[in-house]
């Protein structure tokens, strides 16, 4: 099944119970609402999930492309990405919780075939209407407390969820999610009934949603047996050509083909490297593929991508731009590291100095004293 095949499939089963597609926003958010970029899903639906109505319904569905960087530090392992497409549903005050679980699991075993016996669960330690409802279902269920919380943010809505986990290992499944990294999670059902407010305190929201995401990305790679999310038909591009035009390790191609791809994406939406706000995380993530890039052969340049990749318009500019300031900042970091107090071990407050003071990243400081 590949992608396309996989949303479609996705967004006709929830039609088909009565919900109505969405269109997904870009990954920024409205003016006045102060996070950078959209993290999740569920995040433009904010003012729906706090009881506003809908004008298409209290039931949703849509694919939602997000940004995360509180993951930047675990890109390159097999599943996590900066920039990625969520799969979404919603009710906002209509069915409940296990109902949502109850359509989850039939999708999962009959509309993309996963085998049940390859599938765990975990739930909220006192949601016991999730607990009976995977029993009832048949699958295994672990208990946790914080694993199983889910907010966008220290404020705003929040609740208990249930996540489904599905084994990548080899031979049959062992453990439990907790126990064995080898289970993934690759959908997430929220039972979206607190506020949290500037205290920290929990009210009633005014009405019980849910709110469901799937990493796009992941449930591919599952569907299509990948060991990865950059084996799938997504990555394609990419990972057909970086490995050809440079010899880099495994993690290193993996890094520096979401970074390239997440910073097309965000040119691709307007935003312009800068040293602030929307700006510094696409200054950042450019800096961190070149530091990769470039670690065993200062020689490599983005100019070797082929304009079907990056285009040859406003896009392959803006990176060769950044590639001729990046490269200033280090000779002027080198400078500055051959100074006498730099050439022992670094402290965090150098690190710390060297940033705020000089704008040396600390990956940038670490690949320059080798």
């Amino acid at each position: 099944m590949n992608t396309d095949d996989t949303v479609r499939t996705f967004l006709d089963f929830y039609r088909e119970r009565g919900h109505e597609p969405i269109t997904g926003s870009t990954l920024l958010p409205p003016p006045s609402d102060p996070v950078l970029f959209t993290t999740s899903g569920m995040h433009p639906l904010t003012p729906y999930l706090q009881g506003r109505p809908h004008p298409q319904g209290r039931r949703l569905v849509n694919v939602q492309r997000c940004l995360r960087t509180t993951d930047l530090d675990e890109v390159g392992d097999r599943s996590h990405l900066t920039v990625f497409e969520m799969l979404g549903s919603w009710s906002l005050g209509d069915y409940g919780h296990s109902q949502s679980l109850r359509w989850g699991y039939e999708l999962l075993r009959d509309g993309f075939g996963i085998p049940p016996e390859k599938l765990y669960v975990t739930v909220f330690d006192t949601d016991l209407e999730s607990l009976d409802t995977w029993r009832e279902l048949g699958l295994p269920v672990e208990s946790t407390r914080d694993e199983n919380w889910w907010s966008n943010g220290p404020t705003g809505p929040c609740g208990p969820d249930s996540e489904i986990f599905f084994w990548t290992g080899d031979g049959p499944p062992e453990g439990s999610p907790t126990t064995d990294s080898r289970w993934v999670e690759i959908w997430n059902h929220v039972h979206m009934r607190y506020e949290r407010g500037e205290d920290g305190g929990l009210v009633p929201l005014r009405q019980v949603n849910v709110d469901t995401g799937m990493g796009l990305e992941r449930l591919v790679s599952v569907l299509q047996g990948c060991r990865s999310v950059y084996e799938t038909d997504l990555f394609e591009p990419w990972m057909g050509t970086i490995p050809l035009l440079w010899d880099l390790d495994e993690r290193s191609t993996r890094v520096v083909c979401d970074h390239l791809r997440s910073s097309v994406v965000v040119l691709g939406d307007g935003v312009q490297p800068s040293n602030t706000g929307r700006g510094y995380v696409l200054r950042r993530l450019i800096r961190r593929l070149l530091t990769v890039l470039r670690r065993d052969d200062p020689s490599r340049t983005l100019g070797d991508l082929p304009g079907e990749l990056v285009g040859t318009g406003t896009v392959r500019e803006v990176l060769l731009d950044e590639e001729r300031r990046f490269g200033l900042l280090l000779e002027r970091g080198r400078r500055v590291l051959s100074r006498r107090e730099y050439r022992g071990p670094l402290s965090e407050e150098d690190y710390q100095y060297l940033h705020d003071t000089h704008g040396l990243p600390r990956e940038s400081v670490v690949g320059l004293k080798g």
